[in-house]
């Protein structure tokens, strides 16, 4: 698009450029990662302000700078960066015509799926489904503009902390196959309710034309329920009878890694799965059933389930130490939901061996947020965990796992991620989890990785 479309498209002007210059590359709002051609979008941020980058970044090769005041630098002028790319993923969206866009929104597993969706698509078409939690006003539209005239699939994760949200990236792109894995305690201090979650994220399939296809998660009777709010045709995925895609005979090895028989359309095909965790089997049938849908034949999405890994960092990470500890890094963020997925996780995988959970704050809990850190408690301490490790405002934690009078592992308090890596007091052989919701408790994690192995 030249610099005079992108200016109608968003309302904005251009300012010290020739208008009819050519847009080549992708959007970028971080200078240190544009390529030559590519549209910088410069932001104002409480410490840094991107318009100050606007003349390095065309240095650097940047067609232009999007931004809301005149720069050094060419580029156009808008009221909103936000509303603007809203405005050009839209019109991107609707000139490719040859493009499938899948939505998927939860309480937990979003970008793990997606991650799994984009893998098997991959093998269909060229895909855009990039690393990371990309699901906000900001993470979205720059997603979608990511798209270009030979992609097939775009795989977008749809977050949301209100009512509405949802609603409003969907008319940025318009899914044609939405999803909905879960319903749970995720930021419920925003929706009041598990049933307010519910009626947010199914947004998603209200959204849905009539020829597309809703992926429902039938062993979640909230999710299960949204059948009766979409136009689309529906198909349901878990373990329940009723289910289109479905997994039977769950068993887990060593590593806690999950086996099943993948059931479809009166077909079977075993999958082994290679990552940690029995909540992998949810994650994993969502993807197959979006896979499907897109025209895969069901031995190839088996197979291609025995494969796909972890793409985004901090999200069920396992590794092991020289030492023979194995840590499970899953610290990038944390609601009660994930959090027990990741207890359960640990038992599975540390069966036989001494279990150690670092457990730090679970955020947007509202009023909950006591009950829901003691709710964590208790099971970790119904799991057995032989060493309980709360990190600072998580201490409630501990309350919920004293509750449990079976439980004869240990509970600590850490003052801060210092304080629990101090705590830590490994010994060859432990398992150890650490969980939080991005109060540095990767911090605990990294100081457990060897040399050389990376988040």
């Amino acid at each position: 698009m030249t610099l005079a479309e992108i200016a109608e498209v968003t309302g904005g002007r251009v300012v010290g450029a020739d208008p009819g210059a050519r847009v080549t590359g992708p959007v970028e709002f971080d200078s240190r990662k544009l390529v030559p051609g590519g549209l910088f979008v410069a932001f104002a941020g409480e410490k840094v302000d991107g318009h100050e980058f606007a003349p390095a970044a065309v240095a650097a090769g940047a067609a232009g700078v999007l931004g809301t005041r005149e720069t050094a630098a060419p580029g156009v002028v808008v009221a909103d960066q936000l509303v603007a790319l809203a405005r050009l993923a839209r019109v991107v969206v609707d000139r490719l015509d040859a493009l499938t866009v899948v939505g998927l929104t939860g309480s937990s597993g979003k970008t793990t799926t997606k991650d799994f969706i984009g893998q098997l698509l991959a093998r269909l078409g060229p895909t855009v489904a990039p690393p990371g939690s990309l699901n906000n006003e900001l993470g979205h539209p720059y997603t979608v503009l990511k798209a270009g005239p030979d992609t097939r699939f775009l795989v977008l994760e749809m977050g949301a902390r209100g009512v509405g949200h949802i609603r409003h990236l969907a008319q940025i792109a318009l899914p044609r196959i939405g999803v909905v894995l879960n319903i749970g305690a995720a930021h419920i201090g925003e929706f009041g309710s598990v049933e307010g979650t519910a009626e947010a994220k199914g947004e998603l399939v209200e959204a849905l034309p009539a020829d597309g296809v809703a992926v429902l998660n039938a062993d979640d009777p909230l999710v299960a329920a949204m059948a009766g709010r979409t136009r689309a045709r529906i198909v349901r995925f878990g373990e329940a009878e009723q289910a289109d895609v479905r997994a039977v005979g769950v068993t887990l090895d060593a590593r806690g890694r999950a086996s099943y028989t993948l059931v479809a359309d009166g077909r079977k095909a075993p999958v082994r799965l290679a990552v940690t965790g029995l909540h992998q089997v949810s994650n994993t049938l969502a993807a197959a059933a979006v896979a499907l849908t897109a025209g895969m034949p069901l031995d190839q999405v088996a197979a291609v389930l025995g494969e796909v890994g972890i793409a985004s960092v901090r999200r069920m990470d396992v590794f092991d130490r020289p030492d023979g500890v194995t840590v499970i890094d899953d610290s990038y963020n944390a609601n009660p939901s994930s959090t027990e997925a990741a207890l359960r996780a640990l038992a599975a995988l540390g069966a036989g061996r001494r279990t150690v959970a670092v457990l730090g704050y679970m955020a947007e809990l509202g009023e909950y947020e006591r009950s829901g850190h003691e709710q964590v408690g208790r099971l970790a301490a119904e799991l057995g965990v032989d060493r309980l490790i709360a990190v600072a405002e998580a201490a409630p934690i501990l309350a919920g796992a004293a509750t449990v009078g079976s439980w004869t592992g240990q509970g600590l308090h850490a003052a801060d991620q210092a304080a629990a890596i101090a705590e830590l007091d490994l010994r060859p052989g432990d398992v150890v989890l650490v969980k939080g919701s991005r109060y540095r408790t990767w911090e605990v994690a990294d100081s457990l990785r060897p040399e050389g192995v990376r988040p």
